[in-house]
């Protein structure tokens, strides 16, 4: 790699201060993430911190001449820090004052950092490019020029709404099908009812329990009524299928869980209600410019589940790539 960047890249670098989050810095986090070009509500300390019991929170501010310009959500444990483990995506947030000189002097100040506290790794879960609300892929120059390697790669199934691909024909089938059974679809704050479904059907297809219990999904869903919304399908007053969205920034609504019982099922409830959601919700009354299914992934992403990205994609969704690097602390460029 070029040794003529080398002193560029250490001028930028001994601008660079970096700080330790700590709750003094609470507003300042939370109003930088809020005027960020590549943040989402995952990044708020009160979302971060409902499952602060589970990780040793080690999160960065990066200030470039006294100015913060990216935070970076992480984790730290033993040797590794992670960006961070306990959320889909995380990586350096920076501001529109972020640009590629200036990240690659913040990524040799922060090996340089992490090398003095005597971690080995950095796992890094970049911001996947739909959430960006200007382009934000300095740190993926950055990742390929010190040397971080790919170790995983999940994919998602996206819509743009702008630019929507004709639903299948068997799925137009489907939701003229439902119609027809005098579903009623309504917002509600039931987290109960519906992650009982949640748990039922991971339960039976999969023996696992759902990442959110029901009390930590209603904690987040009153920290953040806004952003995370439940959407259910009624039959004679029963609920019988759902989703719960994620409303992550101005750009994309994204699905959590999704999910439906044997009733459901058998009146294509769920298709029902990504047609609304789709076709309208988010495309008329609440725009947004992507509409994400979620991965289709197993096994650190090296099994890809046929149903159910056919399924998604039978929607007119498309891929997204969610990458995990991991890049060794102490190798110069």
């Amino acid at each position: 790699m070029g040794k003529f960047d080398h002193p560029n890249i250490q001028k930028f670098a001994n601008e660079i201060s970096i700080r330790e989050y700590s709750s003094k810095f609470r507003k300042e986090w939370d109003k930088f993430i809020s005027e960020s070009k590549n943040g989402t509500f995952l990044f708020y300390r009160n979302y971060m911190e409902y499952h602060s019991d589970r990780f040793e929170d080690h999160s960065l501010m990066f200030f470039y001449k006294n100015t913060l310009v990216g935070v970076m959500p992480a984790n730290i444990e033993k040797d590794k820090i992670y960006s961070h483990a306990g959320l889909t995506y995380g990586g350096v947030v920076s501001g529109n004052k972020m640009r590629t000189p200036v990240m690659m002097g913040l990524f040799k100040a922060l090996t340089s950092y992490l090398e003095d506290m005597g971690i080995t790794k950095l796992v890094y879960k970049p911001v996947p490019h739909i959430y960006h609300i200007i382009p934000a892929e300095e740190d993926l120059y950055a990742l390929f020029r010190f040397g971080a390697r790919l170790i995983r790669r999940d994919v998602s199934s996206t819509i743009d709404l702008t630019e929507k691909i004709r639903f299948s024909s068997g799925r137009r089938r489907s939701i003229k099908n439902a119609k027809s059974h005098g579903l009623v679809i309504k917002q509600t704050d039931d987290f109960d009812t519906y992650m009982s479904i949640v748990e039922e059907n991971l339960r039976k297809k999969y023996g696992v329990k759902p990442t959110h219990t029901a009390d930590e999904i209603k904690l987040l869903a009153s920290r953040f009524p806004e952003h995370i919304k439940l959407f259910a399908v009624y039959y004679k007053g029963e609920m019988v299928a759902g989703v719960i969205m994620y409303e992550s920034n101005k750009k994309v609504a994204h699905a959590q869980y999704i999910a439906s019982n044997e009733i459901g099922k058998e009146l294509y409830a769920l298709d029902y209600l990504f047609d609304y959601l789709i076709n309208e919700y988010y495309s008329r009354i609440n725009p947004r410019k992507y509409f994400d299914f979620g991965i289709s992934t197993e096994n650190e992403g090296k099994y890809l589940n046929f149903d159910l990205i056919t399924y998604k994609e039978q929607f007119g969704a498309r891929a997204t790539v969610y990458d995990r690097y991991e890049l060794k602390i102490g190798d110069e460029i």
